[in-house]
């Protein structure tokens, strides 16, 4: 077990109780269960023996890796934690409705993309990869089983011990003759209004039908011209999809209730069958940067074309007549393979309202974030100065969500606006709250007359359209707004404040791994670095000098900064811990991120394992590399850990012969950050941070209760120790939780 010590005056210092980082443990069966999809090498060749490949072939090799095959084998892991009856039950309908997503997400973006692949005629493709089409068969057939384990989760597992402790979804009929007259009253008072049914004839095209969007399909019977007609009728996204009824805890699907009403919107007609519907539509759009004429334009006339966007997904229920679903394929121009069969409920992502129902018995015990003990005494009353003062006399690392956002980042750029001492502030903003108290903070520094600067990126991935509105409220503030560089994106997470002291100008600098937002600072784990170091400041005004203005900057004192010099830099700390190695002298790399693409980063890892060099890799979605392999990645081992929060950090170390190298920022080693975005990364040199950020990867590295580890053949396996159950029940999440209360409480 690791702690926390302090020295005097309630600075903190991490001092883990073990001298070296641990080795991590064997794996055992899941109880015989296996949720891990199928590996790529075993999907796509069975007879592949990969330990005949070479390194090139490994690290290179479609046949080895394919992002979208890995990224469903992530989804498994975090679908395993709505499986895992170990969570409490309304977090596993939590997990349910994050996997329902997450698979939103995907096919919106990576399928969308392979069908974009597909009508661009790249169908063939077999000389550089694997074709769109075969991909995409393979997709369909994985998500296939993924959906219908989802499915037998909700309706066999979870539901069913929910409604043991009072909460129910109920159908329609199971509800009493008062629960109906309710239901009945708030149909006509607040659904029938805003219903619009629209039929589908020679004289009503078929409808357009908008993107996540729940609808029903109906069929009805007309008496007198012996006729029979299609219909749609889409549901309210701006109304509750689970409708209180009775007690507070009981629900019904609002499609349920409209379903048993649709008598009273087509008069005279008899009603065959009504059946819900949903589909997805692509956001994976060709875009040429190099011919916009104003970039902002581009991307918002990019976000009203999605709305029309081709349909890559068909969701049906599974009562829904064979001929129904015909009339959806054709007007829709799907194949069966696009169409999938639903058994329950769909749009599960509408789950988290559900799961946020108040019974906290069924959820995990709360947490509150603590304020770092560096700014442990700053209160309401303190002067924006203050914050200042405690940087100047050291650097602060924070760590959220376990340290507080408001108490740490958001009041440092709080005070930065308030304090008559500061002259300017610059910024990158990826990704942020839809209200936002960091934006509010820039646009009253602005009315307050500093300089403030900021990167607006408006290619963040369904972030657009607030990134969007957020760049035009800025810009009306008086707000110097850049909205991104042709050809990359800014993905940096970083503040500069500058500000008149006694002595001159000094800047202050956060260089963060997570994105300027409070809402994911408290689901999120990352970190953030605030220093007044001089040359980490001076780093960051030639990295804005190049985002904001021209600027060919080729040398950085202390970051390392994508595209420039990073991919170089960490080539090179890899290649020093193999001449270490080699020499005798102490090597390990320990690298937590959240995908490892890069086939050039893969090879120089297995060049490392073969050198001798311990690989541990602590990665929670994508992963390229194949650990375990004789003569080629024995001294590699990867883990994935999934719970309660998003593993976001990137925290990367190098033993240097005994001088260790920490570094944190906001790249992965995947090809996009390293090549496409611009991205910091930032050493941390004060011992006592270094003991922090040891222990947060001791206590990844020696999880027992969330951790996932991968097999040579690419399987992930959960990591079990059943020798001691009182361990085994704390995972990174709460030991984690545990030493930072804990250190709360001593200041």
């Amino acid at each position: 077990m690791v702690s926390y010590d302090y020295t005097p005056g309630g600075q903190r210092n991490l001092t883990p109780s073990m001298t070296q980082f641990p080795e991590p443990l064997e794996t055992t069966e899941m109880d015989g269960a296996d949720y891990s999809i199928m590996p790529p090498t075993l999907a796509f060749e069975p007879e592949i023996d990969i330990t005949t490949l070479s390194l090139d072939e490994l690290s290179t090799s479609p046949l080895m890796y394919n992002r979208e095959i890995s990224w469903l084998d992530f989804n498994w892991r975090v679908l395993y934690e709505a499986l895992d009856e170990r969570n409490p039950l309304l977090e596993r309908l939590k997990f349910l409705a994050i996997t329902a997503s997450n698979l939103d997400e995907f096919f919106r973006k990576r399928v969308g993309g392979l069908k974009r692949q597909q009508a661009a005629g790249m169908a063939n493709l077999t000389s550089q990869g694997l074709s769109p089409d075969f991909q995409i068969r393979v997709i369909s057939q994985a998500i296939h089983r993924m959906v219908r384990c989802q499915s037998d989760c909700l309706l066999d597992q979870v539901l069913p011990a929910l409604r043991a402790e009072g909460m129910r979804i109920c159908d329609y009929g199971e509800i009493n003759d008062e629960g109906r007259t309710q239901l009945q009253t708030f149909f006509h008072r607040e659904i029938y209004p805003i219903l619009t049914p629209l039929a589908v004839d020679p004289g009503h095209p078929f409808p357009f039908i908008s993107n996540l969007s729940l609808n029903l399909a109906v069929e009805l019977f007309d008496p007198i011209s012996g006729e029979t007609h299609f219909a749609r009728i889409k549901v309210p996204p701006n109304r509750a999809r689970w409708i209180s009824v009775g007690d507070q805890f009981e629900f019904v699907p609002l499609e349920q209730i409209m379903i048993q009403h649709l008598g009273e919107l087509f008069g005279g007609m008899e009603i065959v069958s009504a059946h819900p519907f949903r589909v997805t539509r692509n956001a994976d759009m060709a875009r040429n940067e190099e011919e916009a004429d104003d970039l902002l334009e581009m991307i918002s006339e990019e976000v009203r074309e999605r709305r029309f966007a081709p349909i890559v997904r068909l969701e049906v229920v599974d009562q829904m007549p064979e001929h129904l679903r015909q009339i959806l394929m054709v007007e829709m121009g799907l194949s069966q393979s696009d169409v999938y069969e639903i058994r329950g409920p769909l749009g599960l992502a509408d789950l988290f309202s559900l799961a946020d129902a108040n019974l906290p018995h069924l959820k995990y015990e709360p947490w509150t974030p603590q304020s770092h003990p560096a700014f442990a005494g700053l209160t309401k009353k303190s002067r924006p100065a203050d914050i200042f003062a405690i940087i100047r006399k050291g650097d602060v690392l924070v760590h959220h969500p376990y340290h507080s956002f408001a108490t740490s980042t958001q009041a440092f750029l709080e005070a930065a606006s308030r304090d008559p001492q500061v002259l300017a502030i610059k910024q990158t903003l990826y990704r942020t709250s839809s209200d936002s108290p960091i934006v509010k903070a820039l646009i009253a520094a602005a009315e307050r007359g500093k300089q403030v600067a900021v990167l607006v990126e408006l290619k963040a991935r369904f972030d657009e359209e607030r990134n969007i509105e957020w760049a035009r409220t800025l810009e009306d503030a008086g707000v110097h707004v850049a909205y991104g560089l042709i050809g990359l994106k800014t993905h940096t997470k970083t503040t500069l404040v500058v500000r008149e002291e006694e002595d001159g100008l000094r800047a202050y600098a956060h260089v963060g791994t997570g994105n300027y937002n409070p809402k994911t600072a408290s689901l999120y784990t990352d970190l953030g670095l605030m220093t007044a170091s001089p040359e980490i400041a001076a780093d960051l005004m030639d990295l804005f000098n190049f985002l904001t203005g021209y600027s060919r900057q080729q040398h950085y004192r202390k970051l390392l900064v994508a595209p420039i010099t990073m991919r170089r830099r960490f080539i090179e700390m890899i290649e020093s811990e193999m001449a270490h190695a080699l020499a005798g002298r102490p090597a390990r790399i320990i690298a937590k991120m959240n995908g490892l693409d890069d086939p050039e980063i893969v090879r120089k890892l297995y060049e490392a394992s073969q050198a001798g060099v311990p690989v541990l890799l602590i990665v929670r979605g994508n992963c390229r590399i194949r650990p375990g392999l004789p003569g080629i990645s024995e001294n590699i081992q990867v883990y994935s850990i999934i719970g309660r929060f998003l593993e976001h950090h990137r925290i990367f170390y190098f033993e240097n012969g005994g001088d260790p190298l920490y570094f944190i920022g906001s790249a992965d080693w995947m090809t996009r950050n390293l090549s496409n975005r611009v991205e910091a990364i930032t050493p941390i040199e004060d011992p006592n941070m270094q003991r922090q950020l040891q222990t947060i990867l001791e206590v990844c590295l020696a999880d027992k209760r969330q951790a996932w580890k991968m097999m040579p053949d690419g399987r992930y396996r959960r990591r079990r120790w059943v020798e001691d159950a009182e361990v085994a029940s704390l995972g990174t999440h709460q030991t984690l939780m545990d030493l930072t209360r804990f250190a709360s409480s001593q200041v």
